[in-house]
């Protein structure tokens, strides 16, 4: 039998007057319940760490806290934002828009059956390659194209096709890294190739890389550096010389401008100056050419293999072809944006929506957003392409700006409202080159709550 000051003891301590897990999950909402009942439960246990420590706390405040926890965890969940950074391909906030063509086409192959493997005239199999993979090729003049799920897998797969257990010649100049610890080295590694430095990290000729030749060589290999910029004493060899060497030449173009002359523009525009095009290269005689699917393209994230047919073919026959394949949506959304761009007009796309939106209409906006806002004015700002393309050209653009003692406070204010903005020169802008015109009365909404709280 247990002594009497046991039982007292249990009876008054504190901790038995936490409510339970279950009670907390009854008061909350918002999320899946397995979701909540992690917050609940971790309230709890947070309640009882204070309860032994002396502290006295309430139903109200274990609740409280277990809603605030749940609110984290639903602002940490994927959800769409407010781009104010003046960043048009901002690699952590998603990289390109899609529009609204790209999205109906999308939602109507999701929504039901569709011929993706499936050859509707003969009623045979048929190749994912078949539709987007065929598109953008055309749009930039190649036999052939596939694609799959980013630029890395398409120099993989590309550089595995046709060089595993051979060598292949780099000018050191462009032995890059780009974004998110992609190394052009390290991918070649991987791909079973031997990587042949040639030239110098500033200047490399054509007789450079025809003194590496090898009877082993299997391609040479270009690497447009899309983020950085080489100046001053700097040479490099064009593709067509490198053609003239009579091995097959790759180009990993990266950021994947279509073509340099932006025929799906009325003009070019300056800021692109020396980016170069997938069709010029094409046309100097690349033999295959890679690139992303989102940066300078507009679309969704995947990588894009254009060149001869035999070649694309081989490299969609490699068995590392099914593990990088790109999804039935990737395939539908690129298909709209290759649509769009042999239509002749590609500023349906939004990135050159942002991209060409004339000063003096996003102006207009500023003037009126500052109205609406105490403390604001309206500023001249640059924007940038972003995503490891363009680096070092800036677009002209505007903004509007708060002078505060702690902007990084008001950012932080900002982002709990769904809009990311940037801090120049000690004040908060909001650049509008990448806020869409649909949404300046969120930003309007979203700044007057951010102040609102600075208030005392």
């Amino acid at each position: 039998m247990r002594p009497l000051y046991a039982a007292v003891t249990m009876a008054t301590d504190p901790r038995r007057s936490l409510p339970s897990v279950e009670r907390v999950l009854a008061r909350l909402q918002g999320l899946p319940q397995p979701v909540l009942a992690d917050c609940a439960r971790e309230a709890v246990d947070a309640a009882r760490e204070q309860v032994e420590q002396g502290v006295t706390v309430t139903l109200d405040a274990v609740v409280a806290d277990a809603a605030a926890r749940a609110t984290r965890r639903r602002g940490a969940l994927l959800r769409r934002v407010v781009n104010a950074t003046g960043v048009l391909l901002h690699t952590n906030l998603g990289r390109a828009p899609l529009g609204d063509d790209a999205i109906r086409d999308a939602v109507e192959i999701a929504g039901g059956y569709s011929n993706l493997e499936y050859r509707m005239d003969s009623g045979t199999r048929g190749s994912r390659h078949d539709h987007a993979g065929a598109l953008l090729a055309r749009a930039c003049g190649a036999e052939a194209g596939i694609v799959v799920n980013n630029n890395a897998a398409a120099v993989l797969i590309s550089l595995a096709t046709l060089a595993r257990g051979r060598s292949v010649v780099v000018s050191r100049g462009e032995l890059v890294e780009i974004g998110g610890g992609f190394r052009v080295p390290e991918i070649m590694a991987e791909s079973g190739c031997r990587l042949i430095e040639v030239g110098t990290t500033n200047r490399t000729r054509l007789s450079d890389y025809e003194r590496a030749i090898e009877p082993d060589t299997a391609l040479v290999l270009k690497v447009h550096a899309s983020n950085y910029r080489m100046v001053g004493f700097v040479e490099s060899t064009p593709v067509d010389a490198l053609a003239s060497l009579g091995l097959p030449v790759m180009v990993d173009a990266g950021s994947g401008l279509l073509d340099e002359t932006t025929p799906w523009l009325p003009s070019r525009p300056p800021w692109l100056r020396d980016e170069p095009g997938v069709r010029q290269s094409i046309d100097a005689g690349a033999t295959v050419v890679t690139f992303s699917g989102d940066k300078l393209l507009g679309g969704p994230q995947a990588g894009i293999v254009v060149g001869l047919a035999d070649t694309v073919a081989a490299i969609a026959r490699h068995p590392l072809a099914r593990a990088m394949r790109a999804d039935k949506l990737t395939i539908a959304l690129l298909q709209s944006v290759a649509s769009a761009y042999l239509s002749g007009d590609a500023r349906t796309i939004p990135l050159w929506q942002m991209a060409t939106i004339p000063i003096a209409e996003l102006r207009v906006r500023a003037e009126n957003l500052a109205r609406a806002l105490p403390r604001t004015k309206v500023v001249d700002t640059e924007a940038t392409a972003g995503g490891g393309s363009l680096p070092g050209l800036t677009i002209p653009s505007i903004g509007i700006s708060l002078e505060l003692a702690d902007p990084d406070s008001m950012r932080a204010r900002l982002r709990a409202h769904g809009v990311v903005a940037r801090i120049d020169d000690g004040a908060l802008v909001c650049d509008l080159r990448t806020v869409s015109p649909a949404d300046d009365a969120l930003l309007v909404e979203a700044l007057r709550a951010s102040l609102a709280e600075t208030q005392p």
